[in-house]
């Protein structure tokens, strides 16, 4: 390659190397990469003539630049020439030092490329840098820095001259006053130390081992004094910092007597360095080197530091450690190491001022302290082996300490002190009980927003912190299980330990499970020798309860019964056989279950028994006597946690039970009752447990103690009661009572049945009944309690009736009491049913009540009788209290409901007429509507009862009217559909009464039996069935008999009426309303004609406000039998409401539907309205301006609307199918004229109607087809979103396309009537008509089902006639329709080969088509009729075809561009074997292989398509291959490699026509887009890249140059790239 190529094109790199965009930069800097690994010296040598030339580029171009030069020379550095490498040493000292100014990223990036070159010629470089390092002359700042990064890049290649430079810089250092040349200086001496420590550290390695540190030490020692002296005083915190740093390591290279003689001051300023600058890192690891390198040589002054070094490392530590910020965590770690060095030196001064620091209070120190400790006991154990004793007893102090921050560190010493043996020693226990303390914590309090700490130790953090500590040292530290076992046993039983219970249990667990199999003796307890652990029966007890609650305490349970098991020996020797087959079931329960799915009655029952089995295994009463003793004396420890408390009273109720010694149970008993807390409810129910549970053993000792206690002091007001109770108030005296009458009743239940039937009458209700009179509530709720648990012990032969009739008036008086204060609408104990029951008899009983008072009590009782729950309903059980059987439940209802109906019949009798049952009724009538059954069954049967009363009682003594019979009816009628079977059963009632109150007021005998009113009671039967159709269909029969004996006058009344009952609370009730309601209509409608207009407006409002489906749906029903009875009314009315039409008038229209014969009516007359009526008129939009705007026409835009809501009801569907054709071409026809047509304005508002025009007509059409069944044609053009197409100008020959795609598809047998319905159209005067026809019929031109179907001559002259039409887009249609025969009826396209080739070519010459739209069509079509054309006909075509299509192929239009592509394509078969049609296939190869890369996706596969096709055509079998494997439309392409590869195959197969491809490449570098320019300069790069030398002279490189180096500057930065891509191939 020539030179001069390679030189323009690095040139035009240089150039381009500062591009505004990274990516091209990247791109750049890689090609001259590129370049400068295969000619380095070349490229090199450009480089810097270009920076040589250019001295006044701005600097970030020659950054990168250099660091081009960095690259290459670091990658290259053994090829590069010597003369090369000595002009780049002299360019980079020179760019590094040309400005005396400090120009950072410049002379950085000179300063690199002479480290690099350092790396093998370290001799040259420094001959050029110590040239400017001159002796008493300031060097320049990055000549001192570069001598400081050669130092860390080439250790061995740098120390040998470390001595002279450090000979030459120390007169220097006293010249330097600015503070950058100070900070480089100190930068470097520190680079030196640390490169010379390096190189003493590995003489094995060195080129030099003769070195030695005494070397350095004069020199570093003067370096030191000049940064110690004067420059570790400067005013820059960066200064001090890096001449700290350097201190730090020029202390080991410093002779010893030097360093001895400079700690005194050294330290000193060190220290004082933490108070001056706020980064305190590099401050403690250059005091960590001084120090390190002070104990190395045995320094003695040391000593003299040690306390100020003391205090100030004690501050730092005390430093918060941020972890997000690491400098804080690396600087904590440093002090500590400085400790650790002290601590070698002066083991007992540090730790007596460590031990010191705790004992003051602040947190942060104690936190410091702590650090340093649990440090020290880590790192230095021999040392601190004999300071255990002390440190034990120090670390007291911050164990008291309150802060959770402070305990956090305590607890990471202990778990340190563990691991090294602290435990074991005398006050190791209290470390242990530090840490079970602690697990022991309960939840975080949260007060209010609190600013976030990130030190924050939360209570639930440090708990398990101290849980994981428990179970490390019980499972890692070996020697300490005798240390933990059996102490940890002691915190098990203190409630102030309870919530550390689980991870104490597991650690227990551990210990003794490993003690036992490995039958340790230690694993036996002695209790009497550990005095302070709790005796084998607290124990047990104190686990048994943790059991009943095992969801408490951090989930408590399991592990505490796992450690009965384990302990089961220690606690009693005989339970280890019982509990090793008992506990494993208890744990596998609660395994399968959580807090919510535990049954825990069942629980507590499970673990009751399980104690009372091991009692009885156990067979050893003194032992049980002390288990009782002692768990009543443990009750006092649950007095917080009353639940548990609870339990354990069983517990003792159970154990008791078990012990023999009576004398042992009384003094039991007695301390139970004396000590109980009475005052809480839960209490007092536990204590009547445990006693009852007693009595099942000892039935004779327990009613002794219990009748003692009630005759005792406890129930006296005294100032002394037993010397253990305060003076009492009556309060306390009730709840002590209150107690005593639950254990009455819990006695009785437990007992054995044989014992305690003589006993309930004198021991018991004896005891309870002198309590009936009190008011206390707390009294009144154990009262009744307990009488229920009486109840429950009392035998079948003891009839409780009996018994309260024989204290009958006592018993009564107390209950009425006892109701009163209960709520009226809720029945909660059998009290209320007694009290209810003796009430409803004394009614009649009372003297006659006063008029106001029966109306009064008629409301109250109405109320409260109605408005009780269900009889089925179990009202909330409140504690003491039993629950109603459902017998005393049904019998409480019965005797109320009897007492109402007889109190409501005797207000009744007094005003027997129609108001006076009006009076009446009006108390029921707003329940009849209620939400809930059981209250609309009450109030219907009580109608029921009060009509049948009235009507038995009925004398009619002149001809009055009945004037609410309507009304009545109205309200009642509905309920015959109620969804409660006994309120419709009621509701027939009701109305069967009715019926025959209006006939004995008609004057009918009361013996008349009327056969249509008789008709009703059989109707009942049927409506026992829940079905809703059977429901109606009886209503309806109900509503015949109705509307036959209903008066005329009393019809208006009851339709209103009627209406009202459409909104009630009961679904089916409105719909019962409305089956009623169209009913009377069906039957007596015809006589309301004047009223049908006002009816319509009526429920027009209705049904704004019916929520209810189903009934809106019979409103619609009510509509439709209006208008079969009054047709054009109902259409007049309905065609004249506002547009767009509301939800409800819409309705309205849809209802209309569901007849057919109306419907096809409809359909008919809206036809042929649409057809004769103008759809728009064209307004002016201003009288100024010539521009009109097309208005919907309104009735035709109302009908379409209309017929759109009547073909929504699927009972529309017969007279859709019959009319489908007309009605399909009709709304087609209506779509197309409504396309950009706006609607008319409103008469009303004048405002335009927010109705879309053509949108309704869509609507319509959709309709139309689902009604047709055609759902495969609906659901392809939903997918295909066509509908919106259609709906708008721009898309609507789009969509009218999809439409007949669809019906051609899926709707062939129907196409012959379409296309005979819309032949007529396309002579329309609306050019918009004749739009949607012609692209319809083109559509079907591109399906063969219009051969099969022989429509296909009718479509053809069609075509052929609009291709002449004055319609622009017409005539696109038409040829698009043409060519549409080909993919259709392909086995047509030879019979109209001339007309078809005629219509395209005339096509691709349209003058009057400024979009190029028919063009477009004419090469698709064109594309598409090739294809089945015989080669006769199209033969000598070709080569004018292609000629014609060779100017579209870089169009700017993507269709057209796509679609002369693919024709080129289907040309190809043509031409297959002709010379010429070979070369037209290279004329134009470059540009389908550039379009492959083309911005549209379309045209990419067309390309691929084109050239698969023509690859045959190419004549390379290469490249054949190639096309065909790789050029799939769905594969996707890896454009560069297959470029890459192809540029291969034309270099090997068409050498020849190098010269040609290039020169076409070329051309477009030009492009309009940017994808294409940007795949030509890839192209060209590839082409260099694999061209062989010797073909170099087939292409003009000059030329190539040029045009790469013009791409490089394209306003694009992805052509930038590729061109700056290419250049990297000019090698």
């Amino acid at each position: 390659m020539n030179e001069t190529d390679v030189e323009q094109v690095t040139l035009a790199l240089l150039d381009a190397a500062n591009d505004k965009d990274s990516e091209v930069q990247e791109q750049v800097r890689k090609s001259m990469l590129t370049l400068g690994k295969q000619q380095s010296d070349r490229v090199l040598a450009m480089c810097q003539d270009y920076l040589t030339k250019h001295p006044k580029l701005v600097v970030s171009h020659r950054v990168v630049i250099l660091q081009t030069i960095e690259l290459i020379v670091g990658s290259r550095i053994e090829e590069i020439s010597y003369p090369r490498i000595k002009s780049i040493i002299s360019l980079a000292s020179d760019e590094m030092t040309r400005s005396k100014e400090v120009v950072p990223d410049w002379q950085q990036a000179a300063s690199n490329i002479l480290v690099a070159v350092g790396n093998k010629h370290i001799n040259d470089i420094m001959e050029e840098i110590l040239s400017k390092f001159q002796p008493g002359v300031l060097p320049h700042f990055f000549v001192v820095q570069t001598l400081a990064s050669l130092s860390d890049s080439n250790v061995y290649g740098m120390v040998p001259f470390l001595n002279a430079v450090l000979g030459t810089m120390l007169p220097m250092l006293c010249m330097a006053k600015q503070d950058n040349m100070k900070w480089v200086f100190s930068s470097a001496l520190c680079h030196f130390s640390d490169s010379i420590l390096e190189y003493l550290a590995n003489l094995d390695k060195a080129p030099d081992p003769t070195v030695r540190k005494d070397t350095f030490s004069s020199e570093i020692y003067a370096a030191y004094d000049i940064l110690f002296n004067n420059w570790l005083q400067s005013r820059e915190p960066k200064i001090r910092l890096t001449v700290a740093e350097a201190v730090g390591s020029m202390s080991h290279l410093m002779a010893s007597d030097k360093l001895e003689e400079q700690i005194p001051k050294l330290i000193p300023a060190m220290l004082s360095l933490y108070k001056k600058n706020s980064e305190h890192y590099i401050i403690s690891k250059s005091l960590c080197q001084v120090l390190d390198a002070s104990v190395n040589m045995g320094s003695r002054v040391l000593e003299t530091q040690l306390d100020s070094l003391l205090v100030a490392l004690h501050q730092q530590v005390c430093c918060p450690i941020d972890y997000s910020n690491p400098p804080t965590v690396k600087n904590h770690n440093e002090v500590l190491r400085c400790f650790s060095l002290l601590a070698n030196s002066f083991p007992d001064r540090l730790v007596m001022f460590v031990l010191q620091k705790l004992e003051n209070s602040n947190e942060r120190s104690r936190m410091g302290s702590l650090a340093v400790l649990r440090h020290l006991i880590n790192s230095s154990t021999s040392m601190m082996e004999t300071k255990k004793l002390l440190i034990l007893a120090s670390i007291r102090q911050p164990m008291a300490d309150h802060s959770n921050k402070v305990k956090k560190r305590v607890v990471q010493v202990i778990s340190a002190m563990a691991h090294h043996g602290y435990l074991e020693l005398e006050g190791g226990d209290l470390l242990v009980r530090f840490i079970v303390q602690h697990c022991a914590l309960p939840d975080t309090i949260q007060r209010g927003q609190k600013p976030i700490d990130p030190e924050e130790v939360t209570n639930e953090a440090l708990r398990t912190m101290c849980d994981n500590t428990l179970h490390l040292l019980t499972t890692t530290v070996g020697r300490l299980a005798d240390v933990l076992w059996p102490m940890l046993l002691y915190y098990l039983t203190p409630p102030q330990f309870s919530n550390a219970t689980s991870p104490l249990c597991k650690s227990l667990i551990v210990l003794g499970s490993k003690k036992r199999n490995n039958q340790e003796a230690s694993f036996n307890i002695d209790f009497t020798q550990q005095v302070n652990l709790p005796s084998p029966q607290t124990l047990m007890i104190r686990l048994l309860v943790n059991a009943a609650f095992p969801f408490n305490s951090r989930g408590h349970g399991a592990p505490s019964l796992s450690l009965l098991s384990v302990l089961s020996v220690n606690i009693h020797p005989s339970a280890d056989i019982l509990w090793e087959k008992e506990i494993p079931p208890l744990l596998s329960i609660l395994d399968e279950s959580t807090a919510d799915t535990l049954d825990k009655k069942n629980w507590d029952e499970k673990l009751l028994k399980f104690l009372s089995k091991t009692l009885a295994t156990v067979d050893d009463d003194k032992w049980v006597c002390q288990l009782a003793a002692e768990a009543t004396r443990y009750l006092s420890t649950y007095n917080n946690n009353l639940e548990e408390k609870s339990f354990l009273y069983q517990c003792i109720g159970v154990t008791l039970q078990q012990c023999y010694n009576k004398e042992v149970v009384k003094k039991q008993l007695q301390e139970i009752l004396l000590t109980a807390r009475h005052s809480d409810t839960i209490e007092r129910e536990g204590v009547a447990m445990g006693i009852g549970l007693c009595a099942n053993s000892h039935l004779e000792g327990t009613l002794a103690k219990l009748d003692e206690f009630g005759k005792s002091d406890a129930f006296k007001k005294s100032p002394s009661i037993f010397n253990l109770l305060k003076e009492r108030n009556d309060v306390e005296i009730e709840k002590v009572k209150s107690t005593l009458i639950l254990c009455y009743g819990q006695v009785a239940l437990n007992a054995p049945p044989e014992q305690i039937l003589n006993r309930i009458d004198h021991d018991i209700l004896r005891c309870i009944s002198k309590h009936f009179n009190t008011k206390d509530l707390t009294m009144k709720l154990s009262l009744i309690q307990s009488v229920g648990l009486i109840a429950k012990a009392i035998s079948e032969c003891v009839k409780r009736q009996g018994y309260v009739f024989s204290r009958k008036q006592e018993l009564i008086a107390v209950m009425l009491d006892f109701i009163k204060a209960e709520p009226a609408d809720t029945l909660r104990t059998p009290v209320r049913h007694l009290v209810m029951t003796t009430c409803a008899n004394l009614i009649p009983l009372e003297p006659a009540l006063s008029e106001n008072e029966s109306f009064d009590l008629l409301k109250v009782c109405v109320s409260c009788v109605f408005s009780l729950p269900p009889e089925t309903h179990t009202p909330e059980k409140i504690k003491d209290e039993e629950i109603l059987t459902p017998k005393q439940r049904q019998a409480l209802y019965r005797d109320t409901l009897a007492a109402l109906q007889e109190l409501l019949k005797s207000v009744l009798a007094k005003d027997p007429t129609p108001d006076g049952l009006q009076s009446v009724f009006k108390h029921i009538e707003s329940w009849l509507s209620s939400g809930l059954d059981h209250e609309r069954e009450r109030a219907v049967r009580a109608t029921a009862d009060i009509l049948a009363y009235y009507l038995d009682n009925l004398t009619v003594k002149n001809m009055v009217s009945f004037h609410n019979l309507g009304a009545l009816l109205g309200r009642l009628s509905p309920r015959c559909s109620d969804p409660h079977p006994a309120v419709r059963t009621a509701a027939v009632d009701c109305i069967y009464t009715l019926l025959y109150i209006q006939l004995r007021y008609e004057g009918f005998s009361l013996d008349y039996k009327d056969e249509a009113v008789e008709s009703l009671p059989p109707l009942k039967e049927k409506l026992e069935n829940p079905d809703h159709s059977v429901l109606y269909k009886t209503c309806s029969d109900l509503t015949k008999v109705m509307s036959k004996r209903l008066p005329q006058q009393q019809l208006t009344t009851l339709v209103f009426m009627l209406f009202e009952g459409l909104v009630d609370s009961q679904t089916n009730c409105c719909r019962a309303a409305s089956v009623i309601l169209n009913t009377l209509l069906k039957n007596r409608g015809a006589g309301l004609q004047e009223l049908v207009p006002e009816m319509l407006e009526v429920l027009h409002l209705r049904l704004q406000t019916i929520t209810e489906e189903q009934v809106r749906v019979a409103v619609g029903q009510t509509v439709l039998i209006l208008a079969t009875q009054h047709l054009q009314t109902v259409i007049n009315t309905l065609i004249n409401q506002p547009l767009p039409y509301d939800s409800w008038t819409s309705e309205m229209w849809m209802a209309l539907g569901a007849d057919p014969i109306i419907a096809s009516q409809i359909m008919e007359m809206v036809m042929e309205k649409l057809v004769v009526m103008a759809p728009y008129v064209d307004r002016k939009e201003s009288m100024m301006r010539a521009v009109t705007t097309k208005v919907a026409t309104n009735q035709p835009l109302a009908m379409t609307c209309g017929l759109k809501e009547l073909l929504l009801n699927g009972q529309s569907q017969e007279p859709a199918v019959n009319l489908f054709p007309q009605l399909f071409s009709c709304l087609t026809v209506r779509l197309g004229s409504s396309v950009g047509v706006l609607a008319p304005k409103d008469n009303n508002n004048k405002h335009t109607t927010s109705v879309h025009v053509a949108g309704v007509a869509a609507e319509a059409l959709r309709i139309l087809l689902a009604r047709a069944q055609l759902d495969e044609v609906v659901k392809k053009l939903d997918q295909d979103n066509a509908w919106d197409a259609m709906k708008e100008q721009n898309t609507h020959t789009t969509g009218v396309t999809l439409l007949a795609r669809a019906m051609a598809k899926h709707a062939g047998p129907r196409l012959p009537s379409i296309v005979e319905c819309l032949c007529p159209c396309l002579n329309n005067i609306y050019e918009c008509q004749r739009i949607t026809v012609t692209a319809f019929f083109s559509e079907l031109l591109n399906h063969h089902v219009v051969t099969e179907l022989l429509l296909m001559d009718v479509l053809m002259n069609n075509m052929m006639e609009r291709i002449s039409d004055p319609c622009c887009t017409v005539r696109m249609l038409s040829v698009r329709g043409l060519g549409n025969i080909a993919v259709g009826s392909p086995e047509k396209v030879n019979k109209y080969a001339k007309e078809l080739l005629a219509a395209m070519s005339s096509g691709m010459e349209e003058k009057d088509d400024p979009d190029k739209l028919i063009t477009l069509e004419a090469m698709s079509g064109l594309s598409k009729v090739l294809l089945y054309l015989d080669n006769k006909n199209v033969h000598l075509l070709v080569v004018y075809i292609f000629m014609k299509i060779k100017p579209f192929l870089e169009s700017d239009n993507d269709d057209i561009r796509c679609a002369s592509i693919l024709l080129l394509g289907n040309l190809s078969k043509f031409g297959s074997g002709e010379p010429v049609f070979k070369d037209q296939i290279h004329n134009v190869l470059v540009s389908l292989l550039l379009h492959l890369v083309d911005p549209n996706p379309q045209v990419v596969k067309a390309c691929k398509y084109a050239m698969r096709v023509c690859a045959p055509v190419v004549g390379s079998d290469q490249i054949t291959a190639m096309f065909q494997n790789h050029l799939h439309e769905d594969k996707s392409l890896h454009y560069g490699e297959f470029i890459n590869d192809l540029t291969k195959y034309l270099i090997q197969d068409f050498p020849g026509m190098l010269n040609f491809y290039h020169i076409s490449v070329i051309q477009f570098f030009k492009s309009n887009w940017p994808e294409v320019r940007a795949g030509a300069a890839m192209f060209i790069g590839f082409l260099l890249g694999n061209l062989p030398e010797e073909h170099l002279s087939h292409l003009n490189m000059g030329t190539v140059t040029k045009g790469l180096v013009m791409l490089l500057q394209d306003p694009d930065p992805v052509v930038r790239v590729k061109a700056a891509e290419a250049m990297g191939q000019f090698h």
